[in-house]
């Protein structure tokens, strides 16, 4: 068996006394490892650095083996993350979300939107690209928000409310009698919200990540009995400091 295929380097954790084992989230193969022999080398440390993007060949003699990977870099960003608190943090999460999905099941939408988040984690829209990510993510875990209409009317106007338990939208007329339970929907996170971009409020962005980490919570950590990656709130105390998404 081999393959090829580009992606980005999830983790990498020691295999033996020489050797290391990539995860990848690759763009047609999904999030996929493999052993890369002598990978603790210092030709391959500086390649191996999670958040590089690289080329990768797979072989195994069975689908179902580990198998082994030969890496060609292609984007060393690794330095570029280290660089910067904002960016650091939020490669992390996006990473540990990414990890959470089934080995080897592709999803090229998804690995479109990794990559295109990665670009942004180093400019102004850095918080609302990794809200948005939260948010398909729910969706390639199959527990999408529906915020198109309202869960009680059906309008598709006026939303302003998130159902905590249902994750649909609410209309402010029906939301009314209830708003205290209820979580404010950020015009973000609709489907046709604003694009990643400065200027977004610190206000919307906390709303924004109130309702993905609740779901996450939820319907993810919860059930698999684990923590939220570490990193999240620090990234969200990093972007939510300011009314605009900036480094510091």
């Amino acid at each position: 068996m081999e393959w090829s295929d580009d992606g980005v380097i999830l983790a990498t954790r020691r295999h033996g006394e020489t050797s290391v084992i990539v995860e990848a989230l690759t763009n047609r193969h999904g999030r996929h490892l493999g052993i890369v022999r002598g990978g603790r080398s210092r030709r391959l440390q500086g390649v191996l650095q999670p958040g590089n993007r690289v080329r990768l060949v797979w072989r195994a003699r069975l689908e179902d083996h580990l198998g082994t990977y030969q890496v060609e870099p292609l984007e060393e960003r690794a330095m570029d993350l280290i660089a910067s608190r904002t960016a650091l943090a939020g490669f992390m999460t996006i990473a540990a979300h990414a990890r959470l999905l089934p080995e080897r099941d592709p999803n090229p939408d998804l690995g479109e939107l990794f990559a295109a988040t990665h670009d942004l984690l180093a400019g102004e829209g850095a918080g609302l690209a990794v809200a948005l990510f939260e948010r398909d993510m729910l969706s390639a875990l199959g527990f999408g928000l529906d915020l198109d209409s309202c869960a009680a009317t059906g309008s598709r106007s006026d939303l302003i409310y998130v159902s905590p338990r249902s994750g649909r939208a609410v209309s402010a007329q029906a939301g009314a009698p209830y708003a205290e339970r209820l979580f404010p929907l950020p015009a973000i996170l609709r489907e046709d919200g604003c694009a990643p971009g400065p200027g977004t409020s610190r206000q919307a962005l906390g709303d924004a990540f109130c309702i993905t980490g609740h779901f996450l919570a939820r319907h993810v950590w919860g059930p698999r009995a684990i923590a939220p990656p570490a990193e999240r709130d620090r990234f969200i105390a990093l972007v939510c400091q300011d009314s605009s998404i900036t480094d510091s």
